[in-house]
């Protein structure tokens, strides 16, 4: 049998879109940092990327590749399909996904040079506890003032159509070649405890009323601790934290607060 469950290291990255305070989930290191990344200390990647990301501007007009285009014109193991669970909105906080009706490429194209297109996209209004999957191909931009759960493969592949004019390259040809030009469903209506399922990722709400947790032994899953304390066999938890459960690992005691939310994710 394998070790029980431990907790993955956060690293902060800073970005010109984040944030002074990273309350109630992390202590701030100091300047604006948009994103929390969580590693697993001498291991090799995981193939599932957990992030929290916070934003004070809105972040750009972007999409990420599918495997097949990932593979063929990056060299890369494989694509980006992501989900988010939304943490915090501000009053107004909105969030883009997909467009408001179906548009050609040339369209695409010429709104990515004007700056139209975050006018052709579809602006969802944010709250908390909310989930949206974005699957590779969908354009999309995060909004000022939220913070998400992003759960992701662990590819970093980023096109962007447009910045708001930042000083940072943009990739209209590739990420045209793979958008999906049409609406989004937005948020997801959640079946049961499962909150997206994929082929890369699947993301559950944790059961908080069996006290007795049995991990899946065929595979590694990581547990985020999204709100609440409390205990993970003899270790304490509190929000921020994400724990890596092996393969294999025995039965443990899952105790928490009233409320603790916690999320799931493995690879099925």
């Amino acid at each position: 049998m394998s070790e029980g469950p431990f907790r993955l290291e956060p690293a902060f990255y800073e970005k010109i879109w984040g944030v002074a305070s990273l309350e109630p989930w992390f202590h701030s290191p100091g300047g604006r940092v948009g994103e929390v990344w969580f590693h697993a200390p001498g291991m090799e990647p995981l193939p599932i990327l957990v992030k929290f990301i916070s934003t004070s501007q809105r972040l750009s007009v972007q999409v990420h590749p599918d495997d097949a285009y990932a593979q063929k014109h990056e060299g890369s193991p494989g694509g980006k399909t992501e989900m988010w669970y939304v943490l915090r909105a501000e009053p107004g906080a909105r969030l883009a996904a997909g467009f408001i009706e179906p548009i050609s490429r040339e369209q695409a194209r010429e709104a990515a040079l004007s700056g139209e297109i975050e006018h052709l996209l579809r602006w969802w209004s944010v709250r908390p506890g909310q989930v949206y999957f974005i699957p590779a191909g969908t354009v999309h931009a995060l909004g000022a003032g939220i913070t998400v759960c992003e759960i992701q493969q662990n590819n970093p592949i980023t096109y962007r159509l447009y910045d708001y004019g930042r000083p940072r390259k943009l990739h209209p040809e590739r990420a045209l070649d793979v958008s999906l030009l049409c609406p989004h469903p937005g948020p997801v209506t959640p079946e049961g405890n499962v909150l997206a399922s994929c082929r890369h990722f699947v993301v559950e709400r944790i059961d908080l009323t069996e006290k007795l947790y049995q991990p899946a032994h065929a595979r590694f899953h990581l547990l985020i601790v999204l709100e609440g304390t409390g205990q993970l066999g003899s270790e304490s938890f509190v929000p921020g934290e994400v724990w890596y459960v092996p393969a294999g690992s025995k039965p443990f005691t899952l105790t928490a607060s009233p409320d603790a939310k916690l999320l799931r994710t493995y690879v099925p």
